[in-house]
């Protein structure tokens, strides 16, 4: 008898495959919005690797599309990636909100919210909206 989890489990992989990416492409949007510019050493020093990792995970990007580089300058975005930015920071604000709203402390509410977005599908996220809402309004 087939496993009905086993679909469950190739949509987790899947979402832990895309993660990477998503993470990249938000702090490079996020530096870029702040610091006007997105550099390989603030890329690695946010996501917590080395020049190293970070290097061969941005020309992995940029094979697939998702950003641009020169030597020796700036990382930016290509309109796909900042579309993908932009969609996985809707789904991290609506995570954060919701946990915020639920009473989770700002610290932990970060920490969780950074690895709950990559993991829930489109439902839940309109459910935690909703909720959040509702939250909100008790309060």
């Amino acid at each position: 008898m087939p496993n009905p989890l086993e679909n469950t489990y190739a949509r987790s992989r899947l979402a832990h495959a895309a993660e990477n990416t998503s993470d990249y492409l938000e702090v490079i949007a996020d530096l870029i919005a702040r610091r006007g510019e997105a550099r390989l050493v603030d890329i690695a020093e946010r996501i917590g690797v080395s020049k190293a990792t970070a290097n061969k995970t941005l020309l992995r990007l940029q094979r697939e599309g998702f950003i641009t580089s020169e030597p020796y300058r700036s990382i930016f975005l290509s309109d796909a990636g900042r579309k993908l930015a932009e969609e996985s920071k809707r789904r991290h604000l609506i995570v954060l909100a919701f946990l915020r709203a639920a009473g989770v402390s700002e610290d932990t509410a970060q920490v969780d919210a950074e690895g709950m977005e990559h993991h829930a599908s489109e439902e839940t996220l309109a459910m935690l909206e909703r909720l959040t809402a509702s939250l909100r309004r008790e309060a």
